[in-house]
């Protein structure tokens, strides 16, 4: 039996791995800066996905490791049944612990981990192996929100001060003209929502269910910076009728007059990124925009053409019926890899095809679909019940995974849930035509 053992101590290793090699690039005051109170500071992010481990399975066996007090005050998240914790728009604003001291914590807890994989009885196995595998999912999540808030991070220097996270990419042939948005027909149909294909998923993918999904058509592409461009330029921002209440309200209370992190110079549009500004590209997916923002555009593209007259975004149901009917290819898709040279650390083209396209990786799409629990659902057992269903209130779901998501995590099944007012994660807009 020590196949399965030394296979769950090399997965463990190579999680923690993959974080130390994203956050190499960093300098020692980025891993303090918290730029906003959404955006924990990467001294935080390290320290938590460690704690996950030492609360979860160490501490319940008593080997989490001695000599670090106020950690569990600092490094909880928002498990209130574990106990206080440091609030979530404070985690920049102290000095300790010290990032090398949370760095020697990390240290402690991967051995006290490898130790306990080595030891542990073969009846136990079993158990270990699904409590780490969830804190393997939860550290590859935890690798996401790295990428995106270090972009935010980076982003909230002075403009002559602002420094890339990664090098310049190459340069590219970016198609000035975009292939046309083409509508691929889906007829009506009991579809499966749900995760029921191997291997681990979420306790809120559960459990699969039947579901009527009436007859629709989806956009084959992501909406593009070109036709984002047209929106802002036809005055979608200025226009209170294309917007829901609560958005409308967003725009007027932030001032949006474009997606994040772009910026104008006279007649032309910039756009900060992982590898610097950068001009906006018209072929690549718009990125960084909020479900408003999302839901306004459809509405607006229904004016402009005829042929998508009751544009909206899908549900989750009809999304995930698509990547169902048309494969979800994580492989081919613009996701985070191990190997971070291969890394695109940003939107790219759509590859020109005759099939849907983009469903993995690129940006997360925001579905009309609030973030609810599925018929029969049942959260994890435990301390980690908090983990997904207590935030089952007051978000949307969005779905395929960005080019921050760990390819390694990126499945059909996947709920990702936001705030409907959230732009600084990677998220974007695939339109659906009612039929």
């Amino acid at each position: 039996m020590g196949a399965p053992r030394d296979e769950l101590a090399r997965r463990y290793a190579a999680v923690r791995a993959a974080s130390e090699r994203l956050m190499a690039p960093l300098s020692e005051a980025d891993f303090r800066i918290q730029s906003m109170p959404d955006v924990s500071p990467p001294f935080w992010n390290l320290g938590h996905t460690s704690w996950f481990f030492a609360a979860n399975v160490l501490r319940p066996l008593g080997r989490e490791p001695a000599g670090f007090p106020g950690f569990d005050y600092t490094f909880n998240s928002y498990y209130e049944g574990i106990g206080p914790r440091l609030p979530r728009a404070q985690r920049g604003r102290v000095a300790q612990p010290a990032t090398s001291r949370v760095r020697e914590y990390r240290a402690a807890v991967d051995a006290a981990m490898q130790d306990w994989i080595a030891q542990c009885p073969e009846s136990q196995l079993p158990a270990l192996a699904d409590v780490i595998a969830i804190g393997i999912e939860h550290e590859q999540q935890h690798q996401e929100l790295f990428v995106t808030e270090i972009l935010h991070i980076r982003s909230s220097a002075p403009a002559d001060l602002r420094v890339p996270y990664a090098s310049a990419a190459p340069a590219s042939v970016d198609a000035a003209d975009p292939t046309p948005l083409r509508a691929i027909g889906f007829a009506a149909a009991d579809s499966l929502l749900g995760h029921d294909a191997p291997g681990f998923c979420w306790d809120n993918e559960l459990p699969a269910h039947r579901v009527h999904v009436p007859a629709f058509a989806l956009g084959d592409r992501l909406i593009t910076n070109a036709e984002w461009l047209a929106f802002v330029a036809d005055g979608g921002y200025r226009r209170p009728l294309l917007w829901l209440s609560n958005g409308w309200a967003a725009v007027q209370q932030h001032g949006w007059q474009a997606p994040l992190y772009w910026e104008r110079q006279g007649e032309r549009w910039l756009r900060w990124t992982l590898r610097g500004l950068v001009d906006v590209a018209a072929a690549a997916p718009v990125c960084h925009v909020s479900f408003y923002e999302a839901d306004a555009f459809a509405r607006w593209y229904g004016e402009q053409f005829a042929a998508w007259r009751h544009a909206r975004l899908p549900r989750e149901s009809e999304w995930e019926h698509a990547a169902r009917q048309h494969g979800f290819d994580q492989v081919g898709g613009n996701l985070l890899d191990g190997d971070l040279a291969r890394c695109a650390f940003d939107v790219l083209p759509a590859a020109r095809s005759e099939a849907l396209r983009q469903l993995a990786g690129d940006v997360w799409e925001w579905t009309l679909s609030h973030y609810e629990p599925y018929p029969g659902y049942r959260p994890f057992a435990g301390a980690l019940m908090e983990y997904n269903g207590k935030f089952m209130d007051n978000q949307r779901v969005l779905r395929g995974g960005s080019f921050a998501t760990p390819r390694a995590q990126a499945r059909r099944g996947y709920r990702n849930f936001w705030p409907a007012d959230t732009r600084f994660q990677a998220t974007g807009v695939r339109l659906l035509l009612d039929r």
